[in-house]
């Protein structure tokens, strides 16, 4: 009787692990149908469970030129999932007393910020962190995109942008016409005001400050902020991909692609490495690695490898919906529905889009298991492919 248990369960294993397997060699397919259709050159991804990675893969190239391989533990930038690290910051200083979400700004500046349009209401770290701050983005911060490091300082763009007597000022253009609390608007300007806020506070730059308190604690060796700070030599090469109605929108970043007369549908035009003075809002550059060890302390209840970077508390509070008319919004981040095969779920999480990268990040706080992707093409479908991963992951679970 007991080999004949023993049998059946080593049996019950191996389908489970099938089972588990199949699921992933189906979104293999899945992904391999997305790059094709999607024109996208290379794809990289994980999967967080339990504390580690329980799976990963990548596919493509990451750089199309020197025919070299996409991998995980590639370098790119990834888009506004950096502003969950600028969140990290700010929530670490709140921890300390340093900083009081409902403060206004100004007090930790040196220099005013207000809504012209409504100058007695003041603008708060809490309503940048709800996108409810009535900053946004101006024409100034698009154009503000340029190949290499930031030329100028995070101090000076933010006083440019949104003091009265600043050269970008543009009679406040960057500013809403509703009253900082009273609407919801993505606002990517809001986070380089609020990584000025940290780097005030802190008394050191913003970026010094993440790699002390972020990512060193977190063994992320790999990422940092500027390029100066990464290697280079191992990044993954964003492309657009030029369609009829694609090229437009590209061409209006043409200071970006060195190779912008050769804008020809159906190619593949290389982007240079850039930035943009606002960088605390998109420009953390990491590895699908990397990240995961971000992602697996904030599954930890902020702690990886007994180091922490917050408390318990304030991860919960973090990922508490915050806003009556938009239940989706914590503190910057939020819930997003990805529907898979077989079923829909609900994650936390953050996506981040700009010239030549799409990526996502999203998780699931009670199973500890969370997605992440990296591709160096913006295309559409991706939401499809986490839902794909997440089910993937999860299947063995059920069993």
């Amino acid at each position: 009787m007991r080999k004949l248990f023993a049998h059946l369960l080593i049996l019950a294993c191996c389908a489970t692990q099938v089972k588990a397997q199949s699921a992933y060699d189906s979104v293999h397919v899945s992904i391999k149908k997305f790059m094709t259709e999607q024109h996208v050159p290379g794809f990289a991804t994980c999967i967080v469970k339990d504390g580690k990675i329980v799976w990963s893969k990548a596919y493509g190239q990451a750089d199309i030129a020197k025919e070299r391989a996409m991998s995980i533990d590639g370098i790119m930038n990834i888009g506004s999932v950096s502003k969950t690290f600028t969140t990290t910051a700010a929530m670490q200083l709140w921890e300390k007393g340093l900083i009081d979400l409902n403060a206004d700004v100004s007090i930790y500046l040196g220099f005013k910020v207000r809504n012209p349009k409504y100058p007695d209401k003041p603008i708060t770290v809490f309503q940048i962190l709800t996108h409810t701050s009535s900053v946004i983005d101006s024409k100034a911060y698009e154009e503000s995109y340029a190949c290499g490091d930031p030329t100028q300082s995070l101090d000076n763009w933010i006083r440019s942008i949104l003091t009265p007597d600043g050269s970008l000022y543009n009679n406040g253009d960057t500013y809403a016409n509703w009253s900082p609390g009273d609407k919801r608007q993505y606002s990517n300007v809001a986070f380089g005001l609020l990584g000025l806020i940290v780097e005030k506070v802190a008394r050191q730059p913003f970026n010094l400050y993440c790699k002390e308190n972020i990512f060193q604690p977190l063994g992320m060796y790999k990422t940092g902020w500027l390029l100066s700070e990464v290697d280079t030599s191992n990044y993954i090469r964003p492309y657009a991909y030029i369609t009829a109605e694609s090229r437009k929108e590209y061409m209006a970043f043409g200071r970006l692609f060195p190779n912008e007369s050769e804008f020809k549908v159906g190619t593949y035009i290389p982007v240079c490495l850039y930035s943009f003075p606002n960088y605390p809002d998109g420009l953390v550059r990491t590895s699908v690695r990397d990240l995961s060890f971000f992602m697996t302390a904030l599954l930890n209840g902020g702690e990886l490898n007994g180091k922490r970077i917050l408390k318990k508390e304030t991860i919960d509070k973090m990922f508490t919906s915050q806003l009556e008319g938009y239940q989706a919004q914590g503190l910057t981040w939020r819930t997003s529905e990805f529907e898979g095969k077989h079923s829909k779920v609900k994650l936390w999480g953050h996506s981040g889009l700009d010239p030549g990268i799409q990526t996502f990040m999203f998780f699931n706080r009670e199973n500890k298991t969370g997605v992440i992707t990296f591709q160096n093409s913006p295309a559409d479908g991706i939401p499809k492919i986490v839902g794909e991963l997440y089910e993937a992951a999860t299947i063995s679970d059920t069993q």
